[in-house]
């Protein structure tokens, strides 16, 4: 049986047992002069983040939130912490919950589309934030999250006037996951306007500083000469950092990062990363609950929503 096959077998599976659950199961009664699913019942948003060790996320869980305040909602907010097993079992625990909508942030892009199918067959209306789902499986109705080709673009911009247009550079990328993906295509469109720029590495960090320091530290064994390195997000710009640190080498290797948060842009204050990528999480969070609220309204959201992107390089013109 085809993976995609196994996971529409276990998704059919999941919603059977919450429509089985549903229909034997009798309705709460509702407060005296309340009508059910009024204040006294809140909708549920069950939330499914990548991680919350990094500030991005903690800043878009708080958008989230706030949004979530003005309407009423009561999000439930867990970290699958890069582990799509452990974000599978999370939607799971969602559906079993009868939550009124899933937003996900997928660990991985290709394989949550089971998840997705669990939720639609459960009548569960599916979001994601900040990474798409490019699995071929389920129905999401909006997808929210940075212009990320822009923002890849913007990067190559900076990455190539700190080089003065030349040299060898290096990506540390997360290939799982479709923003990222984006990010260096954006990030490799832009490069093609610079012949004397190339890319000498590409590795895969997983979006973590520790796993960027020892990428980090084998490109530099390979590559002395390099020149620029592009993280492709601020964990992994700083787990960079540390390892030219090691190695003498800061000012002498540029970096840019992705997501301008308070650690980097103290470390592009200091002049030891040249510069980042300004995400707004905070934006994405809000976006996200009010793409939910107006699909409880009755209008359809747009089936994606694109935050904008800006460069922070400190005081450096």
């Amino acid at each position: 049986m085809s993976r995609n096959r196994i996971m529409v077998f276990r998704a059919t599976v999941i919603a059977s047992v919450v429509i089985c659950f549903q229909g034997c199961r009798k309705d709460e009664p509702a407060p005296p002069g309340r009508a059910p699913h009024a204040a006294a019942f809140p909708k549920l948003i069950g939330v499914s983040l990548l991680t919350l060790q990094h500030q991005f996320y903690q800043d878009l869980r708080a958008g989230l939130e706030e949004r979530a305040a003005e309407y009423g909602y009561r999000p439930i907010i867990v970290s699958a912490e890069f582990d799509p097993s452990r974000q599978s079992n999370q939607v799971d625990e969602f559906i079993v919950q009868r939550v009124s909508a899933i937003v996900v942030c997928p660990c991985d892009s290709r394989s949550v589309g089971g998840s997705i199918v669990a939720a639609n067959l459960a009548n569960i209306p599916v979001f994601t934030a900040d990474i798409a789902n490019l699995s071929g499986l389920g129905k999401v109705v909006s997808h929210v999250a940075s212009d990320n080709v822009k923002g890849g673009q913007e990067a190559a911009k900076l990455l190539a006037k700190a080089v003065d247009g030349k040299g060898a550079v290096a990506i540390l990328s997360h290939p799982e996951v479709a923003s990222v993906s984006d990010r260096v295509r954006g990030f490799k469109e832009e490069l093609v306007r610079y012949p004397d720029i190339r890319v000498a590495a590409e590795l895969s960090a997983d979006g973590r500083r520790d796993k960027a320091v020892r990428a980090t530290e084998d490109i530099l064994e390979s590559h002395p000469d390099l020149a620029g390195i592009f993280g492709i997000n601020d964990d992994t710009a700083l787990g960079a950092l540390a390892a030219v640190e090691a190695a003498g080498k800061v000012g002498q290797i540029k970096i840019i990062g992705y997501d301008a948060t308070p650690e980097a842009r103290d470390k592009i204050a200091s002049g030891a990363l040249y510069g980042d990528v300004i995400q707004n999480p905070r934006r994405i969070g809000a976006l996200t609950m009010g793409a939910i609220h107006d699909f409880f309204s009755g209008v359809s959201p747009p089936a994606t929503i694109a935050v904008e992107v800006g460069t922070y390089t400190g005081d450096r013109p």
